[in-house]
């Protein structure tokens, strides 16, 4: 269970996360339900948000992260603003999928599964996105980016960065 996190929560977050223990406490099997609400309120899991469901809820840390960590919707690492998903899937891979991976890391100094340290940008892979037919695909947020090269990336990562200029 090592984990290590800049982890730098609000008291208003923390506040929320407590009422929902509070108010699911009581119901069987609400773990589940209340790992989904903590990552709705941090957007992600990390060891100290785990450590007040396992306290508030009366289970232990090990119940808690074994949980956390069987279900893929749950992350325990945070997340940039801009959550960048490449398809891995066959007919990205197949049309060049893993070098579009390749450039994403070289181009934010990251590796798959990181954050970039000012919180602007993270990269997951996926296996499949559903838009085979522009294949190689990847997402940014809810915005697909289709029938990509290696030398996209650097112009579509640079329009998000202008936008938080």
């Amino acid at each position: 269970m090592d984990q290590k996190t800049n982890f730098c929560g609000s008291c208003e977050q923390l506040k929320k996360l407590k009422a929902v223990i509070e108010e699911s406490r009581s119901t069987p099997g609400c773990l589940l339900h209340v790992l989904q609400e903590a990552q709705a309120i941090y957007g992600y899991l990390p060891i100290e948000v785990q450590t007040v469901i396992a306290e508030g809820l009366g289970v232990s840390l090990s119940e808690v992260y074994g949980v956390a960590t069987f279900y893929s919707q749950f992350s325990l690492q945070p997340k940039g603003k801009y959550r960048i998903s490449v398809c891995l899937g066959t007919a990205c891979y197949v049309k060049g999928s893993d070098k579009i991976l390749e450039e994403l890391e070289k181009e934010l100094g990251i590796k798959c599964g990181e954050c970039t340290p000012d919180g602007l940008f993270s990269i997951d892979s996926c296996r499949c996105v559903g838009a085979c037919g522009l294949a190689p695909v990847m997402m940014i947020n809810d915005e697909v980016y289709g029938k990509l090269t290696k030398d996209m990336v650097k112009g579509i990562l640079d329009g998000y960065r202008e936008a938080e200029k």
